[in-house]
């Protein structure tokens, strides 16, 4: 089986915002789109801000990892940074975390068992960080995270 194009994922990121969750906001729409940029690409935080203004960047900033550190360390600052961003990147998040479990599901990695199970879980653990924020992106991930678990269980 191929891999799903990276494009794909930015786009679905964006499609639950505004299709789904009913998010019109232009600068939380963009940054859905750009949402890996920073992560996944050599563009820089500056170069960013540059094309697609300081809003636009600042909600890629948040929702984006320290790529210089360990993945252990990313994940654990994720859940403990979520409480603390912005409404716009916390929709971000929200709609990325649904997105990746839904992937969990439907076009899983090569992954062990286990470790799909620990991201589900640890997706699950991000999202709660953010409950209060936007009840229907709550609603579509729990009805993720409520399938994945099911899919893979202990």
């Amino acid at each position: 089986m191929a891999a799903t194009p990276y494009i794909n994922h930015p786009i679905a990121v964006a499609n639950v915002l505004a299709n789904e969750a009913g998010v019109t906001d232009p600068v939380v729409l963009a940054a859905a789109l750009l949402h890996d940029t920073i992560e996944d690409t050599e563009t820089s935080q500056a170069e960013l801000v540059a094309e697609f203004g300081p809003a636009i960047g600042a909600v890629v900033e948040e929702v984006s990892d320290d790529t210089g550190l360990l993945k252990a360390e990313r994940k654990r600052q994720q859940i403990e940074h979520a409480a603390h961003i912005s409404y716009e990147a916390k929709l971000v998040k929200m709609a990325d975390k649904i997105c990746n479990v839904r992937d969990m599901i439907a076009a899983p990695p090569e992954w062990p068992i286990e470790r799909k199970r620990e991201y589900v879980e640890w997706a699950g653990r991000v999202v709660d960080q953010m409950r209060g924020t936007h009840g229907m992106l709550e609603t579509l991930f729990d009805s993720a995270f409520t399938e994945g678990k099911k899919l893979l269980p202990k």
